[in-house]
């Protein structure tokens, strides 16, 4: 038993560790050092960033606050085959 509890954690882990990349710190044109940080793997969804409200960023604690009108584009929607076949 103990043996698939620690089998999951690692898995749990593992997925965690592979969804974030590292971004290193710089200094932007203005002088301001940015420090490096942790950040989902870019996709096309916006559901799974640390910012976006309903999700916590594990690296800080943070929650997330910005909802789809801010700071994002609307999701896009996908066609429908029906519509591709015309």
């Amino acid at each position: 038993m103990k043996i698939l509890l620690s089998i999951a954690v690692l898995g749990l882990i593992s997925t965690q560790l592979l969804a974030d990349v590292w971004v290193d710190g710089y200094t932007r044109d203005d002088g301001t050092y940015v420090q490096g940080h942790h950040r989902t793997r870019p996709n096309h969804s916006i559901y799974d960033n640390y910012s976006t409200k309903g999700n916590t960023n594990p690296w800080t604690g943070e929650k997330g606050t910005r909802t789809y009108d801010y700071g994002y584009s609307k999701p896009r929607r996908s066609k429908r085959l029906s519509d591709v076949l015309r």
